[in-house]
């Protein structure tokens, strides 16, 4: 079985792609080993192909099954020795669409990958944090967890409470020696761009801002933040220009925002 042999360990969701896959690549290149969990078991082979054999443990995960947190716990402990300096959870998922053309049925799924996701997460790798001196919890939120972003109800809604929830577990972990940290991204380029209204939707969410000239960073940096997430004292970290710029508006300018936010809103066709 590959082992850490003694190297630091991060514990990653959502590794088959995007800022999870580019965050595995990044903190392997720096000496650490990888675990690697997602559904997607073909993406999960290929980001394992770059980091190399000896480097990771990988293993299918569906953030929604305590289940499968359970197992895949249980082998990253077998891995490292039952420690884990960082657990990033990452996996997410969001829908893009007017709130009721979003079925409640994906609306529930969002809200059970993205937050429910983490909190079982936390709750299954709390063991192995307690037992590694100065660990961390990364937890992806966004920037629209500090702005309410239209057409994106239900996912801003659940970024807003991960932020909400790695604060509060910032302070009560205090104890433990465990800090939390949210990694606040703008739009990164990654596969949940494409997001649509619902599941193989054809309207994507990445054509309008395409359209509408949105900046959007390259998913390199969201693993630069990600480092810095995972060995900083920021509480929030942004990635991205915009994501500052937006931390400070709604810090200072909340009331300006909001009108910003309303007069961009597209009409309804």
């Amino acid at each position: 079985m590959t082992t850490a042999n003694g190297r630091k360990s991060i514990f990653i969701t959502g590794a088959a792609s995007g800022i999870g896959a580019e965050t595995a690549r990044y903190f392997s290149k720096r000496g650490w080993f990888c675990g690697l969990y997602d559904v997607n078991e073909m993406g999960l082979k290929s980001v394992a192909a770059d980091l190399g054999a000896g480097n990771f443990h990988a293993a299918k995960l569906d953030v929604t099954k305590r289940a499968d947190w359970a197992a895949a716990i249980e082998g990253f402990s077998a891995a490292t020795g039952g420690k884990m300096d960082v657990l990033f959870n990452n996996a997410g998922i969001g829908r893009h669409g007017w709130f009721e053309d979003v079925p409640p049925e994906e609306a529930d799924l969002v809200i059970d990958i993205n937050v429910k996701g983490v909190i079982n997460g936390v709750y299954a790798a709390l063991p192995l944090l307690k037992s590694t001196p100065a660990a961390r919890i990364v937890n992806t939120a966004s920037t629209a967890g500090i702005i309410g972003a239209p057409q994106l109800a239900v996912y801003s809604a659940s970024k807003w409470a991960v932020r909400g929830l790695s604060e509060a577990l910032d302070a009560e972990f205090r104890d433990l020696g465990i800090r939390v940290t949210s990694l606040m991204p703008w739009f990164v380029d990654t596969p949940i761009l494409d997001m649509g209204a619902k599941a193989g939707s054809n309207e994507k969410m990445s054509d309008q801002m395409k359209a509408n000239g949105a900046t959007i960073y390259p998913v390199s940096m969201a693993a630069e933040k990600a480092w810095e997430a995972a060995h900083g004292d920021d509480i929030q970290v942004m990635v991205g220009g915009e994501a500052e710029r937006a931390r400070f508006m709604t810090r200072w300018l909340p009331g300006l925002v909001r009108k910003q936010i309303k007069a961009r809103v597209p009409p309804r066709s």
